[in-house]
């Protein structure tokens, strides 16, 4: 059976086949690695989408690693995604420090409500073992967490970075002069005009229906006004793009191409719990929830008893960083009595779509062939309407 073909000048620039791309997911459930290993990026790439790493918890030693490991597992073009939020660009050593975290005196009111929390759901708090300094050990005096990642990636010559958080503007001119084209994600049109200023080659326009970190406009409100505010700067689609039909609609309103995470959670190769892939595929769509229970910012999970047990406490979050501190012990006491369910298990209102765990390839292919369908169908009734 011949392949379909679904091709933009997205496609072109970067080299692939379809206009996939895999969003780089990071860590999920407390395992500390990102579902978006070099596994899921390399076979999202071998299928003829964009494979993209999920970077952010990668120390630089860690990261070089597994950027190596996909060029074993694959010859075609793939990207990394880093999180460029303030909390991953202080410089160590400066004012103040992100060891200072260690330091925080917790607000009273917020640790109270988490030992109420963990009252409420039988859960004994029990303190966490102390950790590596992870943003100080591995990064050197006067450089940041994602500068050192950076620079990774421009000695191993990454095809395409994405930033997750943040703008790429500190790190334009290097990542240009070593040849890297640079997505940016955002969830407003203000942010869209910020990082198409900066310098990114792409604005990819998230809705809230995503999962993960995710703001508050929905994807067919979002993505046309985005593309209008960066003209000329192209516009890759993201949020509730996980079949055929989502991604025919995001092309045919002017989209370069499509940023899927959700889709890619239960696939085979997806570094991520089983639990934690069924409660994906066993969810509808109104199961999601955005809290801020476990990074600080806006992040759509597929909701628990933990989540609900929290916003009942009506407190606003602390910043990202804080509130993993201040959750920290939590999270650890819930591994420990081995309530996984209870754990972070990002994912998109699409998952309501999701029936099965298969291949990445597969998962794709089926994306494209029945997108390729919906506009080769379209176009045919357009000519046929010009006759």
């Amino acid at each position: 059976m011949a392949r379909p073909t679904l091709r933009t000048a997205f496609c072109d620039r970067v080299g692939i086949e379809y206009p996939v791309v895999l969003a780089g997911m990071g860590p999920v459930a407390g395992t500390g690695d990102p579902v978006a290993t070099a596994e899921l990026a390399a076979a999202v790439s071998n299928a003829g989408g964009l494979g993209v790493i999920g970077g952010v918890a990668y120390p630089p030693d860690v990261l070089r690693r597994e950027i190596r490991k996909v060029r074993s597992l694959t010859d075609e073009p793939f990207g990394v995604d880093l999180l460029l939020s303030p909390n991953f660009l202080h410089l160590r050593g400066a004012t103040p420090p992100l060891a200072a975290l260690k330091e925080l005196r917790l607000p009273k009111a917020h640790v109270d409500a988490v030992e109420r929390v963990a009252a409420s759901l039988g859960i004994e708090l029990k303190k966490a073992p102390p950790d590596v300094e992870v943003m100080g050990s591995w990064v050197e005096p006067g450089k940041s967490w994602a500068g050192s990642q950076i620079e990774v990636l421009l000695d191993e010559e990454v095809p395409v970075f994405a930033s997750g958080l943040g703008t790429p503007g500190p790190f334009v001119d290097a990542l240009r002069a070593n040849g890297t084209t640079i997505l940016s994600l955002v969830g407003n049109v203000r942010a869209a005009r910020q990082v198409a200023a900066d310098g990114a080659d792409y604005v990819v326009a998230q809705g809230t229906e995503a999962g993960g970190h995710t703001g508050r406009i929905g994807t067919l409100a979002l993505l046309p006004q985005v593309i209008e505010a960066v003209a000329p700067t192209p516009v890759i689609a993201a949020g509730g793009i996980a079949g055929g039909r989502a991604l025919a609609g995001v092309l045919a309103i002017g989209a370069e191409a499509a940023w899927c995470g959700t889709a890619f959670l239960v696939a085979d190769e997806a570094n991520q719990p089983d639990l934690q892939k069924q409660r994906i595929l066993d969810a509808a769509a109104e199961d999601t929830v955005v809290t801020r229970l476990y990074s600080g910012k806006t992040m759509r999970n597929i909701t628990n008893p933990l989540i609900e047990a929290w916003e009942k406490e009506g407190l606003h979050s602390l910043p990202m960083g804080a509130q993993g501190l201040l959750i920290r012990d939590l999270e650890y006491s819930i591994r420990e009595a081995g309530r996984h369910e209870l754990l972070m298990n990002a994912a998109g209102q699409t998952a309501g779509m999701l029936t099965r765990k298969r291949p990445a390839a597969e998962i794709l292919q089926e994306m494209v062939a029945e997108a390729a369908e919906i506009l080769g169908a379209g176009l045919a009734r357009r000519v046929r309407a010009s006759v």
